[in-house]
């Protein structure tokens, strides 16, 4: 056996032994993805449920809120309407009454210096 043949007699043995090492770790990295895939799958059916109640939760809140909306809408809107009722009820008060406490302050005043006289 001459120097070259023992080379390539340890370069084949070198590299069977790298490609066992080579199968070796993608066997690990299979266990480990199969192992992972399962986690996931365990996840999913885990959390589907739970995501399944959030999204009902969610269109109960958006009912609520579009109702609370109209309400709120509607309360403005009466709000509005009092404040309008409130400048007309004064409006329509206010001139009678500051002329009625004027007419008894005016009264009172005259009746006090006939009664003097």
């Amino acid at each position: 056996m001459s120097a070259g043949d023992l080379a390539l007699v340890v370069a084949t043995v070198l590299c069977a032994l790298g490609f066992t090492a080579l199968v070796v770790a993608l066997v690990f990295v299979l266990k480990s993805l199969g192992e992972l895939r399962g986690a996931v799958d365990k996840l999913t059916a885990e959390t589907e449920p739970l995501l399944a109640e959030m999204r009902r939760s969610l269109e109960e809140a958006r009912g609520d809120l579009d109702r609370f909306d109209k309400v709120l809408g509607s309360a403005e809107a009466i709000s509005l309407s009092v404040e309008g009722a409130g400048r007309v009820a004064r409006a329509a008060f206010a001139t009678p009454v500051i002329k009625t406490v004027a007419i008894a302050s005016g009264t009172t005043r005259a009746a006090r210096r006939f009664r003097r006289r």
